[in-house]
């Protein structure tokens, strides 16, 4: 009733690859159906035996839903998803679009058929999910609940921590994200990339302790003066260098989290090279 095809898009950010589920055997569901390579497409649409009636995209970066509209052309099945690459974003993600930055891997072209919110069900005789929206990630960002197992796309890796790259990512949305699944207490965790979550409520508590000392290192280092985060990155960051733009991300969305809790301040408008201090 479940199958999984990696698709052949490994990187330090996508670990393995993108896992592509199927659920169903006479109604099949594609979560996540992946970047657009005919071979990842081809894969999934042997595995798919002309059954694929759902196409479902957790969020619209671009190694998880740039495969939806030519599976859609392929199968005749809708794309069902939270919204375009913009939908889901905060006020203040809103208000730092032009400023901020980021934006990688985003998936412009992306416009699914169906609109899904928080707590719509998809149903079939065969399987139901329930759609629950996890913004932090990507504001668009939604996890499937399938009875006690949840689809959860990118808000929980279990191979490291997921990006947060505002205006998409933002840290504050993420931590409610992480509040909602430990609620909903799944018995386990299907993320997009690598293997299986089978403790997910001690993984969840294990990714909001890592950003919590995440913040805790970056107040630190401010003790020292103002930094943007690029410099904090390097400070505090032990990673190769190609991965430091990432991590720089990473530490503007802590930033940008403690500056709108009162914690740092910086001039307007927010940039990547802002210059943040402790208020």
């Amino acid at each position: 009733m479940l199958q999984t095809i990696l698709a052949p898009n490994p990187s330090p950010l996508t670990g393995p690859g993108t896992n592509s589920f199927l659920l169903g055997e006479d109604s099949i569901a594609v979560i996540d159906p992946g970047p657009d390579i005919a071979e990842h497409r081809e894969a999934i649409l042997r595995a798919g035996g002309g059954r694929i009636t759902h196409i479902i995209v957790t969020h619209a970066h671009l190694d998880h839903s740039e495969g939806a509209a030519a599976l859609a052309r392929a199968t005749g099945a809708p794309v069902l998803a939270f919204g375009t690459a913009d939908a889901g974003r905060s006020l203040l993600m809103q208000s730092l679009a032009a400023s901020a930055g980021g934006g990688e891997g985003r998936d412009l072209a992306f416009c699914p058929d169906r609109l899904l919110r928080d707590g719509d069900r998809i149903e079939t005789a065969e399987w139901t999910l329930t759609a629950v929206h996890t913004p932090g990630h990507m504001g668009n960002h939604m996890a499937f609940l399938w009875d006690d197992t949840m689809f959860c796309g990118d808000v929980v890796l279990g191979w490291s921590s997921t990006l947060i790259s505002p205006p998409d990512g933002d840290l504050l949305d993420y931590f409610r994200s992480l509040d909602r699944i430990e609620a909903l207490r799944p018995a386990r965790l299907l993320p997009a990339h690598g293997d299986a979550v089978e403790a997910p409520l001690a993984r969840v508590a294990e990714l909001r302790a890592h950003r919590q000392d995440r913040s805790g290192q970056i107040l630190g280092a401010l003790r020292d003066g103002a930094a943007d985060a690029g410099t904090l990155a390097r400070r505090i960051y032990n990673v190769p260098e190609k991965l430091l733009p990432a991590a720089a991300r990473n530490v503007l969305s802590h930033l940008i989290a403690m500056t709108e809790l009162g914690v740092t301040i910086a001039p307007a408008p927010i940039t990547p090279e802002t210059r943040f201090s402790l208020r």
